[in-house]
């Protein structure tokens, strides 16, 4: 029997994955420690629900594909508003280093992936959903190239495989971070390092360096530690920043709709969440640096984290867990590849890229928290080193602009290149 449930359903049901998630995250110490998201802690439950129901009663569910798709794109687009190329001019030398190091990986990462997949027999595109779509890109990414390989590709479970390797990459990334970091300490000489009396408390770091502070500066205005992967701080926002905000989306979404009809069938032709990505990066430079616009970023934010948070909840509604039995052994045997690549690349060339010091060690680990889950993984991951150690001023200030923002857009990227080349198609 399959059960179609219009928007209003769809909506209902998942907020209340949301907030069965923020229960269980509570609850469950492993959860919170791991970072893993109020949406995917609760809809992976549901999705063991609807597994349920299918094996005993048959029954399968159709959630409402419009919504999902739109809170899908209102994520993407604020991923592109979000990006601002001053702050990266701002990052200076260090952050393009960087970028150009994470971007290296990315590409090592789905070389990886399509060849242990081809190896193993499957289709070279499960490469790519073990590789950067969910690793680098999280579940966000899963959950949008899902269905484009799922149409297009024709890769049966696309996205349910995107879900579970993406969760698989978040306790991954928590965990080999902070040995990799300890490891390369041990090349440094330790007597350089701040005594831990003298540390400054690294969430005054975070914040003190922060180039894309959630809030703007105002008079009497405290500093502000809140960032774009924290979705549950305070931020002040007004009803015409409200108005001001979607309305930039809207734009997002329309570019992302005239660009998806006007490229079809010719060289250019891309997903429609990579276009209303693009259109948040071209809005909001071209407003900034030619109409002195100033972006009201903790609204991007908090419409950005909630259009996440519901897209996630919906995508893991719709699961398919049953589609997965015959690629646990072979895509497990990729994923655990990929954990032994991000150790040695974060080991051998972003430690030494990066200068080789205490500064690199600590983004060494925090690369790791990002190439394999997501940019909070990463603060979580150097947290543990500089509580230990001492702060890095320049981690704090590199892995947060990059892991949030510019990865997506080289990863969007490097994607497309891979999606195209001929064996693959």
């Amino acid at each position: 029997m399959d059960i179609e449930l219009n928007a209003y359903y769809t909506m209902i049901l998942a907020t209340l994955v949301l907030l069965l998630g923020r229960l269980l995250i509570v609850k469950i110490k492993f959860l919170a420690d791991f970072n893993i998201p109020e949406p995917v802690a609760g809809g992976l439950l549901a999705g063991v629900i609807v597994f349920v129901l299918n094996a005993l009663f048959g029954l399968t569910f159709q959630f409402s594909t419009p919504l999902q798709t739109g809170f899908m794109l209102m994520f993407f687009s604020s991923i592109g508003l979000g990006a601002d190329f001053a702050r990266l001019k701002a990052g200076g030398k260090p952050l393009a280093v960087f970028l150009v190091v994470v971007a290296g990986f990315i590409v090592v990462q789905d070389v990886v992936g399509v060849g242990l997949a081809a190896a193993l027999g499957l289709d070279p595109l499960i490469g790519l959903v073990a590789g950067s779509i969910t690793l680098t890109g999280g579940h966000g990414t899963a959950g949008a190239w899902g269905p484009v390989l799922e149409a297009q590709y024709g890769i049966v479970g696309a996205t349910t495989l995107g879900i579970a390797t993406a969760t698989f990459g978040l306790v991954a990334g928590g965990l080999i971070g902070g040995p990799v970091a300890k490891r390369l300490l041990k090349k440094i000489d330790h007597q350089r390092l701040a005594p831990i009396g003298q540390q400054t408390p690294v969430e005054a770091v975070a914040a003190s360096q922060s180039l894309y502070s959630t809030r703007h500066t105002e008079a009497g205005d405290a500093p502000d530690s809140a960032m774009f992967d924290k979705p549950d701080e305070i931020r002040l926002i007004t009803a015409s920043s409200t108005i001001e905000t979607l309305a930039l989306f809207a734009a997002c979404l329309a570019f992302a709709d005239l660009m998806t009809i006007a490229a079809k069938g010719t060289a250019f032709e891309l997903p429609t969440f990579v276009w209303a990505l693009a259109g948040g990066v071209v809005i909001r430079n071209v407003l900034t640096t030619f109409f002195n616009f100033e972006m009201f970023d903790r609204a991007i934010d908090v419409f950005g984290n909630a259009s996440l948070s519901l897209f996630l909840a919906m995508a893991l509604l719709s699961l398919r867990l049953w589609e997965l039995t015959e690629l646990a052994l072979p895509v497990m045997v990729i994923l655990l590849a990929q954990v032994g690549v991000m150790m040695l690349y974060a080991s051998f060339v972003t430690f030494r890229v990066m200068g080789a010091n205490y500064d690199a060690a600590v983004l060494a680990g925090g690369h790791c928290g990002f190439g394999m889950g997501a940019t909070p993984t990463a603060i979580a991951n150097m947290q543990a080193i500089t509580d230990r150690y001492g702060p890095s001023y320049k981690a704090f200030l590199i892995v947060p602009m990059v892991g949030a923002f510019f990865v997506d857009l080289v990863n969007a990227a490097v994607l497309q290149f891979f999606t195209q080349l001929p064996f693959l198609q």
